[in-house]
């Protein structure tokens, strides 16, 4: 699979110091060294594979956490939204997500729903979510940032290593994943 590329340019989990290969080869080489996340989840951004070292957000139904972490350099990070699975709003739309290219974050993960699917689809980011939804969420600021989130059955913490492909989304510990 080395040089493989999607329709948006070379595959950005082939970066140096990332991922080494697929997510159905890792679930082969690993095992349950490494979690998969259920199949609920589809892919609405403009990359359809992406990695990264995780920062976790634990929100419901209200985005401004989002929103104030995305305003940070990425530096390659996927962001983890552990919303409760809540399909009532959207915690991410096109101007969230262009803020994350702008801001060099790999790609997104939504536990709830994503708004603005055509926009989000042409940006050159990885998001997946559990659905759509056009309504905005609250704007009140509750949440927490950086801890150990419950998303898909899976346990993910703070720094796990994710990867997002057409046939699944795992995490596991970097050193499993990547070739430091």
């Amino acid at each position: 699979v080395e040089g493989l590329t999607d329709s948006h340019g070379p595959d950005p989990t082939r970066r140096k110091g990332t991922v080494v290969t697929w997510t159905a080869d890792l679930c082969d080489e690993h095992g349950d060294e490494v979690a998969l996340f259920d199949a609920g989840f589809s892919s609405y951004g403009g990359r359809d594979s992406y990695a990264g070292p995780v920062t976790t957000l634990s929100v419901f139904e209200d985005n401004v956490l989002v929103r104030t972490t995305l305003e940070e350099s990425g530096g390659g990070r996927v962001l983890l939204v552990a919303g409760g699975g809540s399909t009532r709003c959207a915690l991410l739309g096109g101007d969230l997500g262009l803020l994350a290219v702008e801001n060099g974050w790999a790609g997104v993960v939504v536990d709830g729903c994503v708004r603005d699917h055509r926009e989000l689809r042409e940006l050159p980011i990885g998001v997946n979510a559990r659905g759509t939804c056009p309504r905005k969420s609250q704007k009140t600021g509750l949440g927490e940032r950086d801890v150990p989130v419950e998303v898909a059955g899976v346990e993910v913490f703070p720094g796990d290593w994710l990867v997002a492909d057409p046939d699944g989304i795992l995490v596991g510990r970097p050193e499993l994943l990547t070739d430091q």
